[in-house]
């Protein structure tokens, strides 16, 4: 999953329109304009589409944070210059919803995705732990459509699957595209 595929989701899960996007961002000290969020939201195959790169969306998650759980005492966090990977996504997720683990868990059910704690624990370890577990994108999309069925239960199944189907089309036509193959 693209950082744009998350923030895309997040902005349908809690309705948030361009002003409130660009005052999560204030939140963590990172300055956005419409024009950024509106290229972010776009599909790849848009002309419009610009790609939010880690430090843009690190910042997003840390608004996102204190937007839903307040400030914390203290300096604001600075974002990370790092790349910023699917268990850091997750954790800061984790984090903004205020979600234990049965939280998380009830979501991936609804999403019908069973897992254990002890699966899910895995995760939110760190990356030199002998159980640390790498958070694939299929457990991210999980999560995200749990967390859409939580907060929007109005959508109907169709319409997630449909939706779903739509960018998982459209990572297969990349995938497959004739202009890519190398010649023997």
């Amino acid at each position: 999953m693209t950082n744009n595929d998350i923030l895309r989701r997040l902005r349908y899960v809690f309705s948030y329109n361009d002003t409130q996007m660009i005052q999560i961002f204030a939140l963590a000290n990172w300055e956005v304009t419409a024009s950024d969020i509106n290229g972010w939201l776009k599909h790849e195959e848009e002309p419009e589409y610009v790609r939010c790169d880690d430090m843009s969306f690190n910042c997003f998650l840390n608004g996102l944070i204190i937007h839903r759980r307040g400030p914390k005492d203290g300096e604001a966090p600075k974002p990370e210059k790092t790349a910023i990977n699917n268990n850091q996504i997750f954790r800061k997720l984790k984090i903004a919803l205020d979600f234990k683990d049965d939280d998380i868990l009830a979501a991936m059910k609804l999403a019908d995705f069973n897992m254990s704690k002890h699966e899910l624990s895995a995760f939110f370890r760190k990356p030199d732990h002998k159980n640390y577990r790498e958070c694939k994108d299929q457990i991210l999309r999980y999560f995200l459509k749990g967390i859409q069925m939580k907060y929007r239960p109005g959508i109907s199944e169709t319409a997630a699957s449909a939706a779903s189907k739509a960018t998982k089309q459209a990572a297969v036509a990349k995938k497959s595209s004739p202009w890519d193959s190398t010649k023997k």
